[in-house]
Parts: structure tokens; C-alpha cells; sequence
């Protein structure tokens, strides 16, 4: 797997992100859009850079780059509003050279012919609005059956106003000679290439234009101050921002992915080309608005720039029209079979596969899986704690499939996170709960670390066995995801600890052998320097479990704690060392992961209950409104997949992603639940009820969802320490 660019990549990106630093500058757009958005001197300079050849194939006497080289300079275009229809220049060059048209390829390559494209078939949209149509010399269009070339150099235009001042114009182009460049179902077929390729780079050029809406933003909030405070200090800014560095991130390696699912000819590349640009101009508007908003009323003004970032984000994608057709037609791609003609996209250096190991682990555990889960078997399982089957988990370790990641000498495959991921991944394709495994798998890290050799003999060795579980005893009644406020007190008494307190949503307990705990052993420092790590068995005198139910149809627990006695020897670090201790645990908590398994398979039961719906006299999914919903939860369900992976691999590969698991599992659990609402909405009434099948499989779902943005960590934790890792934010306050 690869999320990295490659040397040559990273010097592409570079380049242009400092010519434009020096060419595109604010104050040169500014200029610009006095002269009808578009500026000439700039426009020869990307043409020396050999923009304009990128994408014209080698035979031609192009570059011969991918799209996803392409896609790096349209992230600069994108960050600093560069003038010109740059993109529809660079595909146009590309069909030019496609359909060797030699004469006008040479003048857009050299840049002493403006480019662009039309993007409606003339043969229908005689009249329309163009990409540069206020300065374009020459439009390729599709003409019915024949592709042509359409000199507009000569035509009298006067530069029409336009919300951003872009450069866009309508022109009558039926009414305009036209030379044919080639006909037929292969000509047809390359142009419409193109203009998939044109909504891959345009969403690209918008995700570079929301992420820097969002860096302005942060900027401001670091030097404005307000109550005596920076502003960035106040959740109600620092979160909103957070939320849209995350999917604006999440939208960049959508649209990467997409690149990729076309190189390998992936069967739902077609529909998420569309799904790319659709979430890229939704998130590029509402990041500009909130950008806007941070700036409060000098957002408002024309001397700041954010307000230019704003109206280009709304103008940007509408020039297509409603974005919200896109939704559409990914539907009908999906649930209609509506064919598309995809571009070669050259060569794809990233890459989202898993590789050998992690394929052929996942083939071994759901082979183990299709054997072992009887009718019985999964009748018994369940997301939560409650689908626990000690005999199967046994089973698991006997395979030395329960923890694969351990060492063979420790019961597992030394397999790598990539293998380890996808076995995860198995376990949710069966419904197989892994709350015991992960929870277990925290602890035993952490004996294994911590630990005394009595502790390992005693625990560690029933545990990487499959005989013993753990549950994690963090929260108190008064203290939430403050695990650092603990007050369940371990106090000296003989050669071990007395330990007397409450601990809430303690989940497992009524089921695990152990439990491992933050106690308060020195009330009289910082309260993150007196507390220190115990590790209890469940049985011992003095535990008491009661049991607390969700409307989730899950139980976790309150458990209480009188005079527990426990050894020394079970105690995990150095005591008033606990925060130590808590950090490696926590650090695979918040390592990434998501719910896009169960994400998806809330849609999968959703379809269902399309297919059986009747609206309007036929089935429900052959509605385009509800078609686009699913579509829309698809996009969601793909991006939480990419965070995720991202992590994933950032983490194994040592790079400096800076809050890429909190991204994860913030993105993937709200997405989880905005879809379960909305797919409950969309296949009720059916969905209120409990029947067995899908329509209980979408309820449970939406309330499953509601769960997940609390697990791990709130929601609002992980906005913050994405605001602070990812956007340089002070530390918040609500």
C-alpha cells in the first residue's frame, strides 16, 4: 500500500506550488479579474512550464503524464485561484494530440491559444456557458457523432459579470464555423473521457482551494483575540474548521482512489468519478463559508482574500450546473447501469492494496470463519460485547488467527498491520464481534510491557491462549472521556493495594476474567501524576457488576469496587506512573480503524429494502432521489475507507500524518450516523420495525451509529485534537 508520492511527484508539486506562489499572487488575481478573470502573462508562464503537454501523449510529442500528475498542479490551481481555464487547456491539449490534430495542439501547447472545453454535446446545448469562455481562442465539443474544434479567437465578446469573476461566458457555438476532428463511437468516447478526467482534476483543483480557505481560517483564529482569548481557543471555530480539514483530506484520497480504480478497470469507478466531484464542491463551499465566518466581519470586506476563496468554491462547480445532478448519475451508474467512457489515466504510482500477506491471511480467517459459524453460531453473534463466544474465541487462538499480529511465539503470524487490518475487516464481513479480542489485545500489550513476570505467567499466558479476556475499566460516573479525573482510589495495605471507587461503561465486565484500571494512588499532585495502573481479576471479593442497557440492544456496566485486595505484583508500571502506562493504550485506541464495514452493510440491507419498497408503482431503488441517497452514502462509506487506510499506513510507515487516526474515526462514525438516519428515512415506514432481516439490520444500524461517535473517544475529543494537531489551533475551550 501507498499513499506517498514519489520523488519525481513531490518535485512536480513544488515546482508549481512556487511558480504560482510567485505568479498567482493575490494581488495579481486581483488584476486579473479586472481583465475578465484571465491573465496572459501567467498563462505563457504555465505554458513554459510545459503544463499545457502534460497530458498529451508521448507519440504526439507530449509529456505523456498520468492524471494524477495532473491532479497535483490542479491542487495549486485550486490553492491559489490561478486565472484561466487551465485544466479544460490541459485535457483539450490531450485530445488534440489524440486525434492528431498537430496545427492548433502546437498553439495551446505553446500557450498563444486559450483552450477550453464545452461540456454539453452541441447537438443539444448549442448555447452554452464555457470554462474560459470570456478568453478562450479555440472549444473542443462534442457534435452528435463527431468531435470538433471550434475557433473562437475572432468572436466579439464582451467579459460578462459572473459571481467570482472567473472568466467564465456563454456562447452560441452551433452558430460558429466548426471543424470536425474525427467521428464515431471511438472519437465520442475520447472526448468523453475527457470530460470524466476534467471532473477528477476539477475536484481536485476545488480540494486545493478548500484546504487553503481552511489554513487562512486557522491562521486568523491564531491572531485574532476576543474575550481576551485567541478565537481559535473556542470550539465553536476550532471544530467546525476541524471537521473540514478532515474531509477535505478524506476528499483528496477519494479522488485519488478513483484514479487508481480506473487504472486497474475497478467496475465502480464510473459512478464514484462522479460521486469525487459532487463531495468536492459541497465541501469546497461549505469550507469557504466557514472560512468566511472565522474572519467574522472583515470576511465580509474586499480587502481580505478569504471572501475570493468563497465565490470561486461556489462558482467553481456550478459551471456544470446543479452539483447535486452529479448524485444522480452516480445513482443511475450504480442502480441503472448507465455505462461511461472512463480515460486512460496513464501510470498510477499509489496504491490501496493490501498486498499478498494481508489477502492471503483474510482467505485463511474467513475460510476458518465459513467452518466454524454454525446456524447456531450466528444466531449467537451481535456487534457488541454480548456476541463474545468463548469457544470460538479459543478456537481462534488454537488457529492462531486471534491475534495474528503477535509473534509465533506468543500464539500469533508476526503479521503486518496491512494483514492484521484485513483480517478486522473479515471478522465484520461475518458479523463476529472483535470486542473481546481488541480490548484483550490492549491489555496483553501492555502486561507485556508493563507487566511482572508473575502477571505474565498467571494472565499473559491464558490470554494469547484464547481462555481469559479483558475489559477496560477508563471512565467514571463523574469523568467521561476525562480518563485523567479518576477517583476509584488504590490505597498501600500490606504487600498489594486496597482499591475502593466506581468505574462506568465498563463493557465486558459481566463476561471478561480481567479488568484493567486507572486508580488514584496520590490525591495530592496534578491529577495526571497520581494515578497508576492495576490490572483486577473480575471474580475477586468486593466486585460488584450491574448492568447497564443501551437502546442499542447493548449492554456495558457499572462496576463497583470495595476493598478490593490485589497483589503488587499485579500492578502494570511504576507507581504514579499510570499516564505512561494509559498512553500506549490510548495511542491504539486512537490508531484509526472506523465503521465502514458496518457503514456499508447498513447500506447493503438499505438496497433490500429498496428492492422491496413500492413508490410511485414500481420498486423504490429505481427512484432517482433514492438512488443519489444511496450513492451519497456510498461516497461516505469510500472516503471513511481512505481515512482509514491512511492511518493505517501512515502509521506503519512512519510518516507524519499528523491526527490521521482521530480523522478516521471522527469522519467514519458521524458519516455512520448522518446515513443511518437518512437511510432509515428513506426506507420507512418498513424500517421502524424489528422484523427479522434487513429492515431490523438498518434500525439496529441507525441506533448502533449513535454509539460509535462516543466510543473511543467523543466526537468533540477528536475535533479538538485534530484542530490542534492538524491546524496548529491553540488548545480549545468550550
Amino acid at each position: 500500500m501507498n499513499f506517498g508520492l514519489n520523488d519525481d511527484q513531490q518535485m512536480l508539486r513544488d515546482t508549481f506550488a512556487r511558480f504560482l506562489d510567485e505568479h498567482a499572487s493575490m494581488p495579481r488575481l486581483r488584476a486579473a479579474q479586472e481583465a475578465a478573470g484571465f491573465d496572459r502573462a501567467l498563462w505563457q508562464g504555465l505554458a513554459e512550464l510545459g503544463t499545457f503537454a502534460m497530458r498529451v501523449p508521448e507519440e504526439a510529442g507530449g509529456l505523456g503524464m498520468g492524471t494524477l500528475d495532473a491532479g497535483l498542479v490542479a491542487e495549486e490551481i485550486g490553492r491559489t485561484l490561478a486565472s484561466g481555464p487551465v485544466i479544460e487547456a490541459v485535457l483539450a491539449a490531450r485530445l488534440l494530440g489524440q486525434l492528431g490534430a498537430a496545427d492548433l495542439l502546437a498553439g495551446v501547447v505553446d500557450g498563444s491559444l486559450v483552450a477550453s472545453l464545452a461540456l454539453r454535446d452541441l447537438a443539444d446545448h448549442s448555447l452554452q456557458w464555457l470554462p474560459g469562455g470570456a478568453q478562450a481562442d479555440l472549444v473542443l465539443a462534442r457534435r452528435g457523432d463527431d468531435v470538433v474544434a471550434i475557433t473562437v479567437r475572432e468572436i466579439d465578446r464582451k467579459a460578462e459579470d459572473s459571481l467570482a469573476a472567473n472568466g467564465i461566458g456563454e456562447l452560441d457555438l452551433g452558430k460558429l464555423p466548426a471543424t470536425v476532428l474525427a467521428s464515431g463511437q471511438a472519437a465520442v468516447e475520447t472526448f468523453a473521457g475527457a470530460l470524466e478526467e476534467w471532473k477528477l482534476l476539477t475536484a481536485l483543483a476545488l480540494n486545493g482551494l478548500a484546504r487553503e480557505a481552511v489554513r487562512l481560517a486557522a491562521a486568523y483564529a491564531c491572531e485574532r483575540q476576543a474575550f481576551g482569548q485567541f478565537i481559535g481557543t473556542f470550539q465553536a471555530i476550532s471544530h467546525p474548521l476541524a471537521n473540514f480539514q478532515v474531509e477535505i483530506e478524506g476528499g483528496k484520497h477519494f479522488a485519488w482512489k478513483v484514479i487508481h480504480e480506473i487504472s486497474v478497470g475497478d467496475a465502480g469507478a464510473a459512478a464514484n468519478v462522479s460521486l469525487a466531484l459532487w463531495w468536492a464542491t459541497q465541501t469546497a463551499v461549505r469550507a469557504g463559508v466557514q472560512g468566511l465566518r472565522t474572519f467574522g466581519g472583515y470576511g465580509l470586506t474586499t480587502e481580505y482574500d478569504i471572501h475570493l476563496y468563497n465565490l470561486r468554491a461556489k462558482a467553481w462547480g456550478l459551471i456544470l450546473g446543479d452539483p447535486a445532478r452529479l448524485l444522480e448519475e452516480a445513482g443511475r451508474r450504480i442502480y441503472a447501469g448507465e455505462a461511461a467512457a472512463l480515460p486512460d489515466v496513464g501510470v498510477v504510482s499509489i496504491d490501496f492494496d493490501l498486498g499478498e500477506e494481508a489477502e492471503s491471511l483474510a482467505r485463511e480467517t474467513d475460510e476458518f470463519f465459513r467452518k466454524t459459524l454454525t446456524p447456531e453460531l450466528k444466531k449467537h453473534a451481535h456487534y457488541s460485547w454480548d456476541g463474545h463466544h468463548p469457544e470460538v474465541h479459543r478456537k481462534l487462538a488454537e488457529a492462531r488467527l486471534l491475534f495474528p499480529e503477535l509473534p509465533p511465539e506468543k500464539g500469533g503470524r508476526a503479521a503486518s498491520p496491512y494483514a492484521s487490518h484485513a483480517v478486522a475487516s473479515v471478522w465484520e464481513e461475518h458479523g463476529w464481534t472483535g470486542h473481546a479480542k481488541g480490548t484483550t489485545m490492549m491489555v496483553a500489550a501492555m502486561i507485556d510491557k508493563f507487566g511482572s513476570p508473575e502477571l505474565k505467567e498467571e494472565v499473559l499466558k491464558p490470554i494469547l491462549a484464547g481462555e481469559k479476556i479483558c475489559s477496560l475499566g477508563y471512565s467514571e460516573p463523574g469523568s467521561g472521556s476525562d480518563v485523567f479525573a479518576a477517583q476509584t482510589k488504590a490505597t498501600p495495605e500490606g504487600n498489594g493495594w486496597r482499591i475502593d471507587g466506581t468505574k462506568m461503561f465498563t463493557s465486558g465486565a459481566n463476561l471478561a476474567d480481567y479488568v484493567i484500571m486507572l486508580c488514584r494512588t496520590n490525591p495530592d499532585v496534578a491529577k495526571h501524576k497520581g494515578l497508576t495502573m492495576f490490572i483486577l481479576p473480575l471474580k475477586a471479593e468486593g466486585i460488584t457488576v450491574q448492568p447497564v442497557f443501551t437502546f442499542q440492544d447493548e449492554r456495558t456496566n457499572i462496576t463497583f469496587y470495595d476493598g478490593v485486595k490485589v497483589p503488587d505484583t499485579w500492578r502494570l508500571g511504576e507507581v504514579d506512573g499510570g499516564v505512561k502506562t494509559m498512553s500506549a493504550a490510548l495511542e491504539l485506541e486512537h490508531r484509526g480503524g472506523g465503521f465502514s464495514k458496518a457503514h456499508h452493510a447498513m447500506i447493503k440491507a438499505a438496497e433490500v429494502l429498496a428492492r422491496e419498497i413500492q413508490f410511485e408503482g414500481r420498486p423504490l431503488i429505481e427512484d432517482r432521489g433514492a438512488q443519489g441517497r444511496l450513492a451519497r452514502a456510498r461516497a461516505h462509506v469510500a472516503i471513511s475507507e481512505m481515512l482509514g487506510l491512511r492511518a493505517l499506513w501512515g502509521a506503519e510507515e512512519k510518516q507524519n500524518l499528523p491526527a490521521a487516526g482521530p480523522m478516521a474515526k471522527l469522519f467514519s462514525s458521524e458519516k455512520f450516523l448522518e446515513d443511518g438516519s437518512d437511510l432509515l428515512d428513506l426506507t420507512a415506514p418498513l424500517s421502524l420495525s424489528k422484523r427479522e432481516g434487513a429492515a431490523l439490520f438498518v434500525n439496529q444500524s441507525y441506533r448502533h451509529a449513535h454509539g460509535t461517535t462516543i466510543y473511543a473517544g467523543t466526537s468533540e475529543v477528536h475535533r479538538s485534537m485534530i484542530a490542534e494537531r492538524a491546524l496548529g489551533l491553540p488548545r480549545s475551550r468550550g
